[in-house]
C-alpha cells in the first residue's frame, strides 16, 4: 500500500514538473473569452475532453449555478457531450449526467489544463476558469474557452507573438497592440468567445510560456491601448514589413451586407503604409519596387531572416503548383476568370504584377500562358498561390522574373526556363513590423514613438469605459503607468452630462461639463500625475436626466507624433 502510494506521488509530481508557479486568482479587471484549439491550432469543436488543474478543482454546472463534483489536484475527469447534454466521467465510473451546461471548470489556488494538450513543446497551463459550452447549430459539439483577466491573457500572448530578445519598450509597443487588438480584433466570426488562440488572432500559449521581461512590460503597460480620433485602433502587426508597411486597404478586403468581398478594401487613416528611412519614394510601380527590393537598404528590419528573400521554380515545377492553387484560391473569390479545370492552364509565358500599394506589394498578379490569362487579387491569396513545396510565399512583396538559359552541352539537352520571384518581409506588412520594433528598441525609441511611427495619427491611452446611470455602471477604476507627467481626461459627453468626479491618486477633481455633441472635452491633469503607477476612478454623479453613457479615458504622451 505504501508503495502504491509513493508510486502515485510520483506520478502527480512528475505531471506537474513543468507547471508555472502557484496561481494568482485572476484581478476584476476587463475579462476575455479565448476560444482554446487542439494541439494543431485547426479545431475549435469538441465532443469530449480530458480536464484537471494544479490544485483542488470542481466542476460547475452554470445552468443552475450548483457544483457536480470537486476533484483533488491531478485527477482527470472527462466532460463528454451526448443527445446535447454533458455528462462528466471519471475512471469510467459517470460522476454526472444529463447536465445542460455550460460546464464550468475551476480551481481557486491552481491553473486548469487539458489532456496531452501541449503548447510551445510543453502541457499547457491556463489561468483563469475554463468553460465548456455548446456550439450554436451544431449538435453535439462544444467549444472549450478559457475565462480570465485581459492583463492576464496578454501575459500568455506578448511572449509568444515576440521574443523577449527584442527589448523592453517593443515588448510594450506589442503589448498596446496586442491589448488593442483583442479589445477590437478585425473578425469576430465567433459565438462564443471574443479570440482565438492561434495566428488568426493572436497566439496564445497559456501560462507555461509567461517571461519576466514581457509580464514587465505587461505590468508598465496596463489598461494602455493605441487609439485614433477616441476609438481603439485595429491594431496590425506583422512579422516583418521588408524596410516599408502598406496601407491597410491594399492588403485586406472588405465584407459588404450581402456576403461579398470588396478589394481594395476601405481605408483606415492610422494604418498607411510608411517607408523605415525618409526620402523612400512610393513603390507603387515596377521599376521602385524591383529596385528595392534587390537591393539592401538600411531599414529598421534589416535583422530579419526573411528581410529580403528568393523563391525558384522550373517552368514545369510552377504550373503544376499553380494548377493546384488556382483551384483552390478561385473557391475564395480572387482568382478571375475562376479557374476549376486544370486542363484549362497551359505553359506559363508571363508573370505580371499589375498593380501595387505603396509599399511595392502586390495586389494584382496576372499570370499569363499559352491558353488564357488568369489574374490573382490580394496579398494573402498571391502568397498561397505561389507556393514552394507547399509553403507559401513569405510577403506579397515581389517581383517576378522568367529566365530561359540554354545548356552547354551538345547532347541535345532542352533549354531551362526558372520562374524567380525575389521579395522582402514576412506577414502582411500592415502595422507595426515586429522586427522593426525590435531595430527601434535597440536604437532608443520608446515603445509610444515605435507605435507612433507605424500607426499615423494616433494616442497612447486608457481604454475607454463607458459611465451611466445605470445601477452598477456609475463608477469604475483604472490603473495605468507613465513615465512623465503630461496626462489629460478626455471626455466624450454627446448626453450632456454637467458634473464629473475623478479620484487620481487620492485627489479628488470635482470637474464641470462642457455639454459638446461632437468633439471630446479635454482636462490637463498632468499636476496629480506621479512617474510609475497611477489609480484613477471615475465617478458619475446621478442625474434622472440622463440614462445614456458618457465615454472616459486618460490619454498620455510618452512619444511625439511624427
Amino acid at each position: 500500500m505504501i508503495k502504491k502510494i509513493l508510486l502515485l506521488l510520483l506520478l502527480v509530481c512528475a505531471a506537474f514538473i513543468n507547471a508555472p508557479a502557484k496561481a494568482v486568482p485572476a484581478n476584476n479587471g476587463r475579462m476575455v473569452r479565448v476560444g482554446i484549439s487542439d494541439v494543431k491550432f485547426q479545431n475549435y469543436y469538441f465532443n469530449n475532453i480530458t480536464v484537471s488543474a494544479t490544485d483542488k478543482f470542481r466542476l460547475i454546472d452554470k445552468s443552475t449555478n450548483s457544483v457536480i463534483s470537486e476533484f483533488e489536484a491531478g485527477e482527470k475527469v472527462k466532460v463528454v457531450i451526448k443527445d446535447n447534454l454533458f455528462d462528466v466521467i471519471q475512471d469510467n465510473f459517470t460522476v454526472a449526467n444529463g447536465i445542460n451546461g455550460p460546464v464550468k471548470v475551476e480551481s481557486d489556488n491552481g491553473y486548469v489544463s487539458v489532456a496531452n494538450l501541449t503548447r510551445a513543446g510543453k502541457q499547457a497551463y491556463y489561468r483563469g476558469t475554463f468553460e465548456i459550452t455548446k456550439v450554436p447549430k451544431k449538435n453535439n459539439q462544444f467549444n472549450l474557452i478559457n475565462i480570465l483577466d485581459l492583463e492576464s491573457y496578454l501575459r500568455g500572448v506578448v511572449p509568444n507573438e515576440m521574443p523577449v530578445r527584442f527589448g523592453l519598450e517593443a515588448l510594450k509597443a506589442q503589448a498596446v497592440l496586442a491589448r488593442s487588438y483583442v479589445l477590437k480584433p478585425r473578425e469576430n466570426n465567433y459565438h462564443n468567445f471574443d479570440v482565438c488562440d492561434s495566428v488568426a488572432c493572436q497566439v496564445y500559449y497559456g501560462a507555461n510560456t509567461e517571461k519576466e521581461l514581457s509580464d514587465r512590460a505587461i505590468l508598465e503597460t496596463e489598461n494602455l491601448v493605441a487609439m485614433h480620433e477616441g476609438e481603439i485602433v485595429l491594431a496590425l502587426y506583422s512579422s516583418t514589413a521588408g524596410g516599408y508597411t502598406e496601407n491597410y486597404e491594399f492588403a485586406f478586403s472588405t465584407d459588404t451586407a450581402n456576403g461579398n468581398r470588396l478589394f481594395p478594401g476601405a481605408p483606415k487613416p492610422y494604418l498607411k503604409g510608411v517607408p523605415d528611412k525618409k526620402g523612400t519614394p512610393v513603390l507603387d510601380n515596377e521599376e521602385a519596387a524591383r529596385k528595392f527590393y534587390t537591393s539592401t537598404p538600411d531599414t529598421f528590419d534589416n535583422a530579419s531572416p526573411y528581410f529580403r528573400w528568393t523563391k525558384e521554380w522550373d517552368s514545369a515545377e510552377l504550373e503544376n503548383v499553380l494548377k493546384k492553387t488556382l483551384k483552390t484560391q478561385s473557391s475564395a473569390g480572387f482568382v478571375y476568370p475562376k479557374f476549376d479545370n486544370p486542363e484549362n492552364f497551359g505553359k506559363i509565358k508571363e508573370i505580371n504584377v499589375s498593380r501595387r500599394g505603396v509599399s511595392g506589394k502586390a495586389m494584382c498578379v496576372d499570370i499569363v500562358t499559352d491558353k488564357g490569362t488568369f489574374t490573382v487579387q490580394k496579398e494573402l491569396p498571391i502568397r498561397r498561390t505561389f507556393q514552394k513545396s507547399n509553403v507559401s510565399l513569405p510577403s506579397a512583396n515581389v517581383i517576378f522574373d522568367i529566365e530561359t538559359t540554354t545548356p552547354d552541352d551538345t547532347h541535345n539537352a532542352q533549354p531551362v526556363t526558372k520562374i524567380i520571384a525575389r521579395g522582402g518581409g514576412f506577414g502582411h506588412g500592415v502595422g507595426m513590423s515586429q522586427y522593426g520594433a525590435g531595430a527601434m528598441d535597440k536604437k532608443g525609441y520608446s515603445y509610444g514613438e515605435i507605435i507612433q511611427h507605424y500607426f499615423k495619427n494616433t494616442a497612447i491611452a486608457t481604454y475607454p469605459v463607458e459611465l451611466s446611470n445605470q445601477t452598477g455602471h456609475d463608477t469604475e477604476s483604472q490603473i495605468f503607468y507613465t513615465k512623465d507627467k503630461k496626462a489629460y481626461l478626455v471626455v466624450e459627453n454627446k448626453f450632456q452630462f454637467s458634473k464629473l468626479t475623478v479620484v487620481l491618486n487620492g485627489q479628488e477633481l470635482r470637474l464641470e461639463l462642457v455639454p459638446r455633441l461632437f468633439k471630446s472635452e479635454k482636462f490637463d491633469i498632468s499636476e496629480y500625475i506621479v512617474k510609475g503607477e497611477n489609480k484613477i476612478t471615475y465617478l458619475l454623479p446621478y442625474s434622472d436626466a440622463h440614462k445614456k453613457p458618457v465615454k472616459i479615458y486618460v490619454e498620455i504622451k510618452e512619444a511625439k507624433n511624427d
